[in-house]
């Protein structure tokens, strides 16, 4: 059953706003990920290869949801040499993707509608893309629709710190810290702002889980990473 007008136009007018706001920040976006994450987020990547490694073959097909500026997707191609597609709704961001990987192939399209039949892809990956998404569970059907039957799916995304007292000055830190620096440096005050109000309205670690398996996953884990700041979950189809 598709989507009611009311809901249809809750969802074109979320994204809307949310590719707006990627692409105003674009032109600092890698610089910012560098200097808020304090370079953590090059680990957090290099984790989605160690993971995928052990179950994806060298001549598999995989796609990158979200890509963004192409990090995560440079990193695969890189470390597991296999085909991979970085996606993206946002053009600006996938302007900078291509300048920066130019034997990646990068497309537009979106995660809630993609453009390709099902059972594409061998693997797929998603990093810090799925809390932006009009609704969490049509996107993981969506990615599970695409996916070969056995494929497995990773998902990297900001999640709930673990420890009571580094969950505290991690609420501090993307309260106050975080808005302010990366308004100054982008130009964008909404966007740094969106960024831990995002967080904060996530799911944690067991409810994701929880959500890929009602969505059809199978074999689903999670592996907290700093502390659970961020938590790397993977399934298979």
């Amino acid at each position: 059953m598709g989507l009611t007008v009311p809901e249809k136009n809750l969802t074109e007018d979320h994204a809307r706003r949310v590719r707006e706001m990627f692409a105003q920040i674009s032109p600092r976006y890698d610089f910012l990920n560098r200097l808020l994450s304090l370079n953590i987020d090059k680990r957090w990547r290099r984790a989605v290869t160690r993971k995928l490694r052990p179950i994806v073959q060298e001549s598999a097909q995989l796609l990158d949801v979200a890509c963004g500026t192409g990090d995560l997707s440079i990193e695969l191609f890189d470390n597991l040499r296999t085909q991979v597609i970085g996606l993206d709704f946002c053009r600006p961001m996938l302007t900078l993707a291509a300048r920066k990987a130019p034997e990646i192939v990068f497309i537009e399209g979106d995660a809630l509608r993609l453009p390709f039949a099902d059972a594409s892809f061998d693997a797929l990956t998603i990093a810090f893309g799925l809390r932006n998404l009009a609704s969490v569970d049509a996107g993981l059907k969506e990615l599970r629709r695409i996916l070969k039957p056995g494929g497995w799916i990773a998902i990297l995304e900001f999640s709930k710190p673990v420890a009571p007292g580094f969950r505290r000055l991690f609420d501090f830190y993307m309260r106050s810290v975080l808005p302010r620096v990366g308004a100054w440096f982008s130009g964008s005050r909404t966007a740094y702002k969106y960024l831990p109000d995002s967080v904060a309205r996530f799911l944690d670690q067991d409810q994701l889980a929880a959500m890929m398996r009602d969505a059809g996953f199978a074999q689903v884990s999670f592996e907290n990473l700093t502390g659970g700041i961020a938590a790397l979950h993977t399934g298979q189809r």
